[in-house]
């Protein structure tokens, strides 16, 4: 399951960078103009709120489970969404808490 999600976090990282960069070259990174374009219609503003949505939701329920559970480095998780996204802040959290639940090796 590790290697698993250590896949999804790189192609959580490498595909929406592919659709990204394109912008960031052209445009540098001027966040007013990218959150013009992520509303820029009503199929755009759909996807850009039920990301954002899902992210504050994500981030909300991991920060409580990381701190019920005693996992440490959720800051990684919260600069992973922000940097990237939710394609790479939710296979990092799942493998940093499958980590955690793994039996200590003696």
């Amino acid at each position: 399951m590790k290697i698993l999600l250590i896949g999804c976090c790189i192609a959580g990282t490498v595909i929406p960078y592919a659709f990204a960069m394109p912008f960031f070259l052209a445009h540098g990174l001027n966040l007013r103009l990218l959150l013009q374009e992520a509303f820029a219609n009503p199929a755009a503003s759909f996807f850009a709120a039920d990301l954002m949505l899902s992210s504050v939701m994500f981030l909300s329920w991991s920060r409580r489970e990381s701190r019920s559970r005693q996992m440490g480095g959720w800051w990684m998780v919260l600069l992973a969404n922000l940097v990237v996204g939710l394609s790479l802040a939710l296979p990092l959290y799942l493998l940093k808490r499958s980590i955690s639940l793994a039996p200590a090796a003696d």
